[in-house]
Order: C-alpha cells, then sequence, then structure tokens
C-alpha cells in the first residue's frame, strides 16, 4: 500500500494559528496516513498530540514527532526530531555539522523551501546554506505548496533534478507548510510504501534512503524494469480534491534533455536505451511535450537508475 505524509506542519506552540488537537482533526477529515509536527525551534507540542493520540486509541492516524530549525541561513525541516539538538553553532558554510549530529540523534532531515524568498521580505527562509556533501541530507522539500509555483517551487524542483541526475543520492518530498486549516485539494503531497499496520518512521526512512517517493496531488507513477524496457503505469492514490484529467504525460528527464509520451492508457513501456543512466519521472495532465507548463504537473516520480 501507499502511504500519505504531511511532513511540514505548525501549531501554536510556534506561529499557527491552529492547536495541535486542530491539526490531528484537520489531518483525519483529509485522509492523511501520518503527519509530522515540525513547529519553529521548538518541541513543546510533541508530548501534546503524544497524550491525545495515546488517550484517544480509535483515531487511526500516525504522527511524526519533529522539529524545523528556522535559521537566519536557511530552515531545515526535520518531520522526526524526538532529541533535541542544540543548533547555536550553525555555520553558514559548514551545514553538515548539524545535519551530521541530527542524523546521529535519528533524525530525518531535509532542505525546506530552498528558494524561498529571503531578505528583504523574509530574512532566513531561503536556503543560504553552503552544502557540499549530501551524506546525510535524506531529502529536498521540491514543493512547498503556499509559495509560488515558478519563482520558488520550480527553482528547487530543478535543483533537486540536476542533484539526482549528478549521482546525488537525495529523495524529494513534498510540504504543505500549514499554519491553519489550509484547503490539501489539487496540493502536493508525499507517498511511500508501506504496510498497513507498518512503522510510518521507519517505513519512510526506508523510502527516502532508497529514493522511493513520491510527489503528488493524487496519482503516482509506477515503475519497474522489465527486461530491456522499462514498464510504467498509473495509480490512483484515491487523494481528496483531485481532479482527473482526460490526457496524461509522462516525462522522462535525463542528462542529456526531456524526453515525452503518452500515459492516457494508464500504462506504457519505454526501451532502456532511451532512458540512460538516470532518469527523473514527471506526470502531467496533457498531451505529451517536452516543454509542459509547470501548473499541470500532477507527479514526481523515483528517480530511474540503471546504472550497471
Amino acid at each position: 500500500m501507499f502511504k500519505r505524509y504531511e511532513l511540514h506542519n505548525h501549531t501554536n506552540q510556534s506561529d499557527a494559528s491552529i492547536t495541535c488537537r486542530e491539526l490531528i482533526d484537520h489531518m483525519e477529515a483529509d485522509g492523511v496516513d501520518c503527519f509530522a509536527i515540525t513547529d519553529h525551534n521548538t518541541t513543546a507540542g510533541q508530548p501534546i498530540i503524544r497524550k491525545i493520540l495515546s488517550e484517544e486509541p480509535e483515531r487511526k492516524i500516525k504522527c511524526l514527532y519533529g522539529m524545523e530549525y528556522t535559521t537566519y541561513y536557511g530552515h531545515i525541516v526535520c518531520p522526526v526530531l524526538e532529541e533535541y539538538v542544540p543548533w547555536d553553532s550553525i555555520n553558514r558554510r559548514r551545514p553538515e555539522l548539524l545535519f551530521e549530529a541530527c542524523k546521529r540523534a535519528g533524525a530525518i532531515t531535509g532542505v525546506a523551501h530552498p528558494f524561498s524568498y529571503g531578505d528583504p521580505f523574509a530574512r532566513g527562509c531561503r536556503f543560504d546554506m553552503e552544502i557540499t556533501d549530501f551524506t546525510n541530507v535524506d531529502y529536498i522539500e521540491i514543493v512547498n505548496n503556499p509559495e509560488p509555483l515558478h519563482e520558488v517551487n520550480e527553482p528547487g524542483i530543478l535543483w533537486w533534478e540536476s542533484l539526482v541526475l549528478r549521482g546525488e543520492k537525495v529523495a524529494a518530498c513534498a510540504g504543505m507548510d500549514l499554519h491553519g486549516r489550509d484547503d490539501f485539494s489539487m496540493k502536493f503531497a508525499t507517498y511511500a510504501e508501506g504496510k498497513e499496520n507498518g512503522d510510518p518512521a521507519a517505513e519512510l526512512k526506508e523510502a527516502l534512503a532508497a529514493q522511493r517517493t513520491w510527489v503528488s496531488k493524487g496519482l503516482l507513477v509506477l515503475w519497474e524494469i522489465e527486461g530491456d524496457s522499462v514498464r510504467f503505469r498509473l495509480h490512483d492514490a484515491k487523494k481528496k480534491g483531485f481532479v482527473p484529467s482526460d490526457r496524461y504525460a509522462l516525462t522522462l528527464k535525463t542528462a542529456s534533455g526531456v524526453k515525452a509520451y503518452d500515459l492516457t492508457d494508464g500504462e506504457t513501456a519505454v526501451p532502456l536505451g532511451e532512458i540512460g543512466e538516470i532518469a527523473v519521472p514527471k506526470l502531467y495532465a496533457g498531451a505529451p511535450s517536452e516543454t509542459l507548463p509547470l501548473e499541470d504537473l500532477i507527479c514526481v516520480a523515483p528517480p530511474i537508475c540503471v546504472k550497471a
């Protein structure tokens, strides 16, 4: 099965307008499988949510307990961070030190909204840290739903793609960056494979390590290498508010460019020779084209690696 994760959410324990209970209710109402609490520079909401969920076992939703490091040089979102890691010695030119410390404490680490507006509008929201070693970076938040699509999210997608195509093992995720009762309809969520009664934190860690996450509005592109080709098919994640299209296009971005294929029938096969060593599959609403508008993007699928 596929689990829907909402990995970037705030409460009134930091700067949001909703309480911890209201956050749980809002997530449950939209059919989220697992959500994270990632308040700015505080873990104060973690025991509140733990208490609610332990006292109300009829709730099936799961929670990840984390935090968002909110610094002058960028935001590091940790959907899992149960042991607070001090960050007073953060170094813009050596951010790996904080990422490494968080990983030693069992955290999941992500770069939040890397191309958000910074100075003079919102100092620190743009990620200005200089990462040279991505070993301890689990994912890039390639879509931050409230942010402008072209000015902020498009550069985030392109940055992640460039990292993947040069061989970095960094996964992609999305975030609502929730500060209130925002509408989830046609917004990007993060999906990962798991079992019905599986541990969502462990399953997410495994998916991130394998780059097996989907960033999607509701349809997932699944792929499997079969002999000398890759077979693609569509999977409906049953996300509330998803608006289907009458046509779907699959694009494959490689180091040599972009190729497009029709996926309207829900399944297609592409020869391995057309994929190269690494490819990033994406799904769009509409007819196949190498220059599809970002507004029509539906899903960013796990990268395909066919290196020997």
